[in-house]
C-alpha cells in the first residue's frame, strides 16, 4: 500500500512558502491550484503567520516583565514598555520606590559595537542588579553581560563552563568519572586516585546512560555527562551510585541524515521501557578517601527514566527515597553513614497506586521531620510526620476538596504552599498561595480570584506575583510575603496594539457533564474578525494528561498561543479537559487507571456538543484533532476510536504503543499491567478503522518517545490498507515545533477539513 502523495509537498505548496517567507521551489510552483483558491489560502497562512508566537508576542506589551528578585531579595529586577521602548527599572520592597536603572535604546548601540547584530532596539533580559556597586546584570543576543551603570562600561560574561569534577568543600579535592569508574584528584598536584575499580557499560560509577539525542549531537556514544557526586560536610567521604543495567533491553537508534557525514550512524543506547522485564537499578553507595565502599542498606531504585535517584545528604545522615515499580509504594529511608543501616521515616502506599505527579515528600529538618503530599483523602493534602512517628501516619495541616500542588518555603514556624481548588466560585484550576501554621491555620496570601504565578525572594519575605486568567490580563504586583498585603504594582499586560489587527479573543468554556454535577472546562479560540453568521470547523488540540490538565487558566497561556494561529486557517480551535485529568481530585482522575485508551474520550465528544448547542457556528460534520508527545497519542486514538467523530488528526511524537514508551509515564497511570492491558491501551490493534485523514509526524532522533512507536502504527495502517500519511523530521528529537512541521500540520487540515473538496467522502461541507 503506497502512501498518497502530501497536497503540501506539491500542488499548492508555494502559496503556503510565500505566506510564511520560506525559500519556493519551482517543481512546487508547477502544482498551484486555481488562482481564487491559492488566492485565499495564501491569505490564510499569512495571517497564522502573522499570529505565531514571536510575531504576536512583538504586539503585547508587559505581558511578561521578566520580574526576579535582585541582590539576594532586597529588590526586584524587570523589565517595562512596548517592543522597542524598554526600560529596566528596580523596585525596592521596604522604601516603596520603583527607579529606572537605563533604557534598550541606551544599551542598544553598545550591544552592537560589541557584535551584537539586530534590527532595531535589541530585547534585553534583566537578571540581576547589585545596588551598592550600581551594576546590572542582563541577558541579550544569546550572551550574558555586565552594564556598569556609573561607568557606561559594558562588558561580555564569559560563557558558563561546567567544572571538571566535583570538589570538595574544603578544596582539597575533586572526583572525576572516567571509563564508567570514579577518581580522586588531589587539586593542589593534580595527582589520581581510583576510587573504583569495576566500573563498565553494565555496572557504572556515578552517572546515568545517556540519551540517544545526546548521542547524537555529539557524535559519540559516550557524550560529556553529568556527574552525580555529593561531598560530605568533612569532605571525608562522596554519595553517588552504581547503575547496574540489570539485563535492560539495549536500544539502537540511527540517525539517518548526520551533520558532516554522507552516511548514517547508528547508536546503541539504554532505554528503560514500560513492556520491559527488567530496567536498570541504582544502589546508593558511600566511598570513602581510601576508596573503600559501603552500599547503603536499602533497595536499589528500580531506573523508570535516566535520571538521578533521589538520594542526599541532609546534615549528619542520608535521605533516600524509593518507589515500588509501578508506583505501588513509596518509601522515604533516613540512613545513618556510620552504619549504613536505614530507618523508614515515610511510606505511602495507596490503591490502586500512588500517583506521583499529584504527590510528594519533602525532608524538612526546620520543623524535625518530614512533609507529605498525599491524597489518602483522595485530594492531594499536606501532612507532617515528625521524625520516630508511624511513618503512615502524620499530622493533616490542611483538608478539603481541593489540592496542594507545592511545598514553596519552609520556615520554622510555617510553610507556604501553592493550592488549587480550595476557593468556591471560581475555577477550580486557578493556583494561589497559602501560608500554613503547625497549627494548621491557613492564611491565603493571593485573594483575588485570578491565577496566580508566583516567585518567593530568597529571605521570605515578599512575593512577585503575576495574576491573570483567561479573560483578565496579567497584572504584576509584588507583595508582602506575611499577610499578602500588595506593597507594589510593576505593571499590566497591553494587548491593545492586537486587538488593533482584528484579533478576537480566546473565551472559556464550562460546562456539565453526563453525570448532572460534575463540571468541565475548556477554551474556545476563534479567527480574527470573526463572522458568528458563517459555520466554522471544529479541530481540537489534545493532551488528555493524565499527570496534568490541558486547560489554560493565565492570561499569556491564552493569548500569546499557537492555537490562535491555528483558527487564522479559518477554524475554531478548541482545548477541552474531560475525566480522567489531573488536579480535580483522586476520583476525577480514576478513569484513566489502565484506561488509557478510553479515559475521558467521550467527555471531550459531550463538551464539543455542549459548545455546538450555544454557538450553532461549530461545524461539528468537521472535527479535527492533534497533538504531540502522549497528545499525539490522543490524536490517534481519537480519530481510531471515535473515527465518526473526528475526521482529519495530525499525531506527532505519539507514544501510540505504552510498551515502548519511558517507563514512568505510563507505570504512572498504569501500574504493573499484564500484557492483554497494554495491548488494549495501544493504538496498534485499532489502526484498523481509520476511516477519515491521519498524518503522523515524529523526529528521527527522539529519545522522549522513540520512533518506533510511529512506525509501529504506520505498519499496522499500512497491514490494514489504510491510507496515511508519514512524516519524519531528520535531525529532531521530541520536540518537532519548526517551521516544516508547521508547513505540514496547517496545510493537511486546509486541505482535508477546512477547505475540503466538495466530493471528498470523509469531510462532507
Amino acid at each position: 500500500m503506497k502512501f498518497k502523495s502530501s497536497l503540501l509537498a506539491s500542488s499548492v505548496m508555494a502559496a503556503t512558502l510565500m505566506a510564511t517567507g520560506l525559500a519556493v521551489a519551482p517543481l512546487q510552483l508547477a502544482y498551484a491550484q486555481a488562482p481564487a483558491t491559492a488566492t485565499q489560502r495564501a491569505e490564510r497562512f499569512k495571517a497564522a503567520e502573522a499570529y505565531m508566537h514571536g510575531n504576536l508576542s512583538a504586539l503585547v506589551t508587559d505581558l511578561n516583565m521578566q520580574a526576579s528578585f535582585a541582590g539576594g531579595g532586597s529588590g526586584v529586577i524587570y523589565r517595562k514598555g512596548p517592543k522597542g521602548q524598554g526600560a529596566i527599572l528596580l523596585a525596592d520592597p521596604t522604601k516603596g520606590t520603583q527607579t529606572e536603572l537605563t533604557m534598550e535604546a541606551a544599551l542598544t548601540p553598545k550591544l552592537k559595537d560589541a557584535g551584537v547584530k539586530a534590527d532595531g532596539i535589541v530585547d534585553v533580559r534583566p537578571t540581576d542588579y547589585d545596588a551598592d556597586k550600581k551594576v546590572l546584570k542582563f541577558a541579550a543576543g544569546g550572551r550574558d553581560w555586565t552594564y556598569e551603570l556609573a561607568t557606561g562600561n559594558l562588558t561580555a560574561n564569559a560563557p558558563y563552563v561546567a567544572p571538571d569534577g566535583m570538589v570538595s568543600p574544603d578544596g582539597k579535592y575533586k572526583v572525576i568519572a572516567r571509563d564508567y569508574n570514579l577518581y580522586l584528584v588531589e587539586v593542589a598536584t593534580n595527582r589520581e586516585t581510583p576510587l573504583t575499580f569495576d566500573g563498565g557499560y553494565d555496572q557504572r560509577y556515578g552517572q546515568n546512560y545517556p540519551l540517544f539525542g545526546d548521542m547524537a549531537d555529539a557524535n559519540s556514544e559516550t557524550p560529556k555527562m553529568r556527574l552525580s557526586v555529593q561531598w560530605s560536610e568533612d569532605s571525608q567521604q562522596i554519595l553517588t551510585y552504581r547503575m547496574d543495567r540489570n539485563g535492560a533491553y539495549i536500544w539502537t537508534g540511527v540517525q539517518q541524515s548526520p551533520q558532516g557525514s554522507h552516511f548514517p550512524r547508528a547508536f546503541n543506547y539504554v532505554y528503560p521501557s514500560a513492556g520491559a522485564a527488567n530496567v536498570p537499578l541504582v544502589k546508593p553507595v558511600l566511598i570513602d578517601l581510601k576508596g573503600k565502599a559501603t552500599y547503603l542498606e536499602v533497595p536499589a531504585t528500580e531506573l523508570l527514566w535516566p535520571g538521578d535517584p533521589a538520594v542526599y545528604w541532609a546534615g549528619d545522615k542520608i535521605v533516600y527515597e524509593w518507589s515500588k515499580r509501578g508506583y505501588g509504594e513509596i518509601l522515604l529511608y533516613e540512613v545513618d553513614p556510620a552504619t549504613a543501616k536505614a530507618v523508614v521515616r515515610v511510606r505511602e502506599a495507596l490503591k490502586p497506586i500512588v500517583t506521583v505527579t499529584s504527590s510528594g515528600i519533602r525532608h524538612a529538618p526546620e520543623w524535625g521531620g518530614n512533609f507529605v503530599i498525599s491524597e489518602r483523602s483522595g485530594w492531594a493534602q499536606l501532612y507532617f510526620l515528625k521524625t520516630g512517628e508511624n511513618p503512615e501516619g502524620g499530622k493533616a495541616l490542611t483538608t478539603g476538596d481541593w489540592e496542594v500542588t507545592g511545598i514553596e518555603r519552609i520556615d520554622k514556624d510555617d510553610v507556604i504552599i501553592a493550592g488549587i481548588g480550595r476557593e468556591k466560585g471560581i475555577n477550580p484550576y486557578y493556583s494561589s498561595l497559602y501560608r500554613v501554621t503547625k497549627a494548621g491555620k491557613i492564611t491565603h496570601l493571593t485573594p483575588e480570584p485570578l491565577d496566580h504565578s508566583t516567585t518567593i525572594s530568597q529571605d521570605g519575605n515578599w512575593i512577585i506575583d503575576r495574576m491573570s486568567s483567561p479573560t483578565d490580563p496579567t497584572r504584576t504586583v509584588l507583595r508582602d510575603a506575611k499577610d499578602g498585603r500588595i506593597v507594589a504594582e510593576l505593571g499590566r499586560a497591553d494587548i491593545s496594539a492586537l486587538l488593533a489587527t482584528g484579533f478576537t479573543l480566546p473565551e472559556p468554556f464550562e460546562t456539565v457533564a453526563d453525570d448532572g454535577k460534575t463540571r468541565l472546562y475548556g477554551m474556545i479560540h476563534r479567527p480574527k474578525n470573526f463572522d458568528p453568521s458563517k459555520s466554522y470547523p471544529v479541530i481540537e488540540n489534545v493532551y488528555t494528561g493524565p499527570t496534568t490538565h490541558r486547560f489554560n487558566e493565565d492570561y499569556g497561556g491564552n493569548i500569546v498561543n499557537g492555537l490562535n494561529a491555528m483558527a487564522q486557517l479559518g477554524a475554531i480551535v478548541v482545548t477541552i479537559d474531560g475525566r480522567g485529568t489531573s488536579q480535580r481530585g483522586k476520583a476525577f482522575r480514576s478513569s484513566a487507571y489502565q484506561n488509557l485508551a478510553e479515559a475521558g474520550l467521550d467527555d471531550h465528544i459531550w463538551v464539543l456538543k455542549a459548545m455546538k448547542a450555544k454557538y450553532p457556528y461549530f461545524d461539528l460534520n468537521r472535527v479535527g484533532v492533534y497533538g504531540g508527545s502522549a497528545g499525539g497519542y490522543d490524536t490517534a486514538r481519537f480519530v481510531l476510536r471515535r473515527p465518526d467523530v473526528y475526521k482529519v488528526g495530525v499525531a506527532s511524537s505519539g507514544n501510540h504503543d505504552q510498551r515502548i514508551d519511558k517507563a514512568w509515564w505510563p507505570e504512572v497511570s498504569m501500574g504493573i499491567a499484564d500484557d492483554a492491558t497494554w495491548e488494549a491501551n495501544s493504538n496498534i490493534p485499532v489502526a484498523k478503522n481509520l476511516k477519515g485523514k491521519l498524518m503522523l509526524i515524529h523526529g528521527d532522533i527522539d529519545d522522549n518517545v522513540p520512533i518506533a512507536a510511529t512506525m509501529k502504527l504506520s505498519k499496522a495502517l499500512i497491514d490494514a490498507g489504510k491510507d496515511h500519511e508519514l512524516v519524519i523530521l531528520p535531525n529532531t528529537k521530541h520536540n518537532v515545533t519548526q517551521p516544516y512541521y508547521f508547513q505540514k500540520m496547517f496545510g493537511f487540515f486546509y486541505d482535508n477539513l477546512i477547505e475540503p473538496r466538495a466530493d471528498d467522502p470523509i469531510v462532507q461541507k
